[in-house]
């Protein structure tokens, strides 16, 4: 870990970017939202900011992704490989690793996509309330140059509560490519809007 933290370092140093460490006692099994993702480089930079805090964090990758030669090192960097075309079985994934009692940092971009995308995937959400794990809130936002670790939040299970609380923190955070960002929205929360006016 210090030689990952010495690399952090060296990347602040040497790039545009300014560390912000608004939660620097970010401890215990998690779940870090990456986002906006709007680039490579905010995966790039989610890991420097959680090299930076001394976190070992996991994250979800395509499973082709660890196939052949690279496959070793998305698994050093500490990738889990699965099958996004059944999302679901996703989830029950990563609630029975968290429940197996392992330590978990577990980085999530619920835009699910850098291109543009019309709503956020919810299953940081339903991790979060199923397992109890805190949600901290990881950003990179090219307005500022700034990236980092924001506020550490409880999910409520009111999807409602729960997404103002996280939209008013990204309200102003624009990720590499700005104008690839995705309003943090669930598909959910517009269906429940539906289902009210047509009542």
């Amino acid at each position: 870990m210090p030689v990952r933290r010495a690399i952090a370092r060296l990347y602040f140093r040497g790039s545009r970017w300014t560390l912000v460490r608004e939660d620097p006692a970010v401890t215990g099994s998690r779940i870090i939202l990456g986002a906006p993702h709007t680039s490579n480089w905010d995966f790039v930079l989610m890991l420097a900011i959680a090299w930076s805090h001394g976190i070992s964090p996991r994250f979800l990758g395509k499973h082709q992704l660890f196939q052949g030669p690279g496959g070793w090192i998305m698994r050093r960097l500490g990738g889990i490989p699965v099958d996004r075309s059944d999302p679901s079985r996703i989830v029950d994934e990563v609630i029975a690793l968290i429940a197996s009692g392992e330590e978990i940092q577990l980085v999530v971009t619920p835009e699910g996509t850098r291109g543009a995308g019309t709503h956020w995937r919810s299953g940081f959400h339903r991790i979060a309330v199923a397992t109890g794990l805190p949600v901290t809130l990881g950003y990179p936002d090219i307005t500022t140059e700034t990236a980092g670790l924001g506020p550490t939040l409880r999910m409520t299970g009111d999807v409602t509560t729960d997404m103002d609380a996280i939209r008013a923190f990204y309200a102003d955070k624009a990720g590499v490519r700005p104008e690839l960002r995705t309003e943090p929205r669930f598909r959910s929360e517009d269906d429940d809007v539906e289902d009210r006016r047509a009542a």
